[in-house]
């Protein structure tokens, strides 16, 4: 009876005490809402968080008012106390504990991604599909690895887009993007670089404004920046050169620290090495230069070591050139343009500082007086209309004097060096014109005698 009693006495008080409070402060104490689990200590030690899925032993088994997170795996967001994260695969955002909007697929996929203690930073909608994708990742956000280990070393940049396995394996700059296998893999705090295709930029470490399209695009590269790469194997040797643009596959392949330089077509300046600010357009353009600077070659290989040239064209294949806006176009006080056996182009220079042993032309030029001037017109091939034309036998002028005739790179002649020729045609003119003045002079002078008489 007394037993009875004091039961119910202890009814009355826990009923005069609980009541209350649950009147009170009904959120104290409250069923949870949507979640669901499955698997040992799943959601474990859920406190008033809602929406929540969890599938194996230990997924979500921390969560202290976080909601609408979804773990599948052994111990995915085990230690999660935020929400709207997604973790499929063992390990899986393990370590998040404020980190909001992520998604991570694959083993241990975002595996340590946490907050900063001490500034209060956290990794936020971050994505990452892949065995161990992002699985450094701390306090960066809004990043996106896909594939295998794909940004597995960041820790705290944002903004990095990574798309197969290993790329961008080391990063930890921020705004880059590598498409393919070991993309950008060594890249350390290179940032604003996109690398396109297997292995482009794979030892970039600090470089940074970089494009890499092709695979093994700028594939050494480790602090170049600003330097543009399409084109299977383009800027491949690239270390350290920058403002360098190569399109095209192999295009500057063997460049290592060359700046400024701009390669367009299949292996253009392919083996230049150090040499800077030189333009090649074509296949195989400007692939003999080495270590030339301030070349420009267009549709031709060049020469090793040589700077400041322009070459355009390849001897025996382009047989005829047309340039527009020539023709017609006075130039007052320009000079002729003449024209050597090996193409190159140039003038006359008259100035004294241009020239060693001066002395007069005096019987030399007597040369020109065995000439034969003859008519004649060119061969079909090079002149269908048959004009007219007036000169000399280039052949014949070379028995005369050899030194007035022009020959190709196999030694045959070639033509008359008509500026030379016409120089010597001066001297004999003022010849004879001195002499006329002495027979002027002199028949004065016996004018003069005779009037004497």
């Amino acid at each position: 009876m007394k037993t009875n009693m004091k039961t119910s006495l202890v009814l009355h008080l826990l009923r005069a005490i609980i009541i209350p409070v649950l009147v009170a402060y009904p959120i104290a104490i409250r069923a949870q809402t949507g979640n669901t689990k499955y698997g040992n200590f799943a959601l474990a030690h859920d406190d008033t968080g809602d929406n929540n899925s969890a599938f194996g032993d230990n997924a979500l088994t921390i969560v202290t008012g976080g909601s609408d997170n979804t773990a599948v795996g052994w111990w995915a967001l085990a230690n999660n106390k935020s929400s709207e994260n997604t973790a499929v695969g063992s390990g899986a955002l393990r370590w998040n504990i404020f980190g909001i909007d992520n998604t991570a697929t694959g083993y241990e996929a975002l595996g340590e991604n946490t907050y900063d203690s001490t500034t209060g930073a956290r990794g936020d909608r971050n994505t990452a599909n892949g065995a161990q994708a992002l699985w450094n990742n701390t306090v960066g956000s809004d990043n996106t690895a896909v594939g295998n280990s794909a940004l597995q070393g960041n820790r705290t940049a944002d903004n990095n887009t990574a798309v197969g396995s290993n790329a961008l394996f080391s990063n930890t700059g921020p705004d880059n993007t590598a498409v393919g296998f070991s993309a950008l893999y060594s890249n350390t705090t290179g940032n604003l670089n996109t690398a396109v295709g297997r292995e482009a930029m794979v030892s970039n470490s600090i470089g940074y404004y970089n494009t890499a399209t092709g695979v093994s695009a700028l594939r050494n590269n480790k602090s170049g920046f600003l330097n543009t790469a399409t084109g299977l194997d383009s800027l491949y040797s690239n270390d350290t050169g920058y403002y360098n643009t190569a399109d095209g596959v192999s295009a500057l392949r063997n460049n290592i620290n060359g700046t400024n330089n701009t390669a367009v077509g299949l292996n253009a300046l392919y083996h230049n090495t150090s040499g800077s600010s030189n333009v090649a357009l074509g296949v195989n353009a400007g692939s003999n230069l080495t270590t030339g600077s301030n070349k420009i070659d267009i549709g031709a290989a060049g020469a090793t070591g040589e700077s400041g040239k322009i070459r355009i064209g390849t001897k025996g294949t382009q047989n005829a050139t047309f340039i527009a806006g020539i023709s017609g176009k006075t130039v007052a006080n320009g000079v002729g343009v003449i024209v050597n056996a090996n193409g190159q182009l140039g003038t006359v220079q008259s100035s004294a500082r241009y020239k060693d042993g001066i002395k007069p032309m005096d019987e030399a030029s007597e040369a020109i007086l065995a000439l034969n001037p003859v008519t004649f017109h060119y061969k079909e091939d090079l002149d269908p209309e048959k004009i007219p034309q007036f000169g000399l036998i280039a052949e014949e002028v070379e028995k005369v004097n050899p030194d007035l005739v022009v020959r190709d790179e196999d030694g045959k002649i070639m033509t008359v060096r008509y500026d030379a020729v016409n120089a010597m045609l001066l001297n004999e003119f003022l010849k004879e014109h001195r002499e006329v003045d002495e027979q002027a002079r002199t028949a004065k002078q016996q004018e003069a005698r005779l009037a004497k008489h």
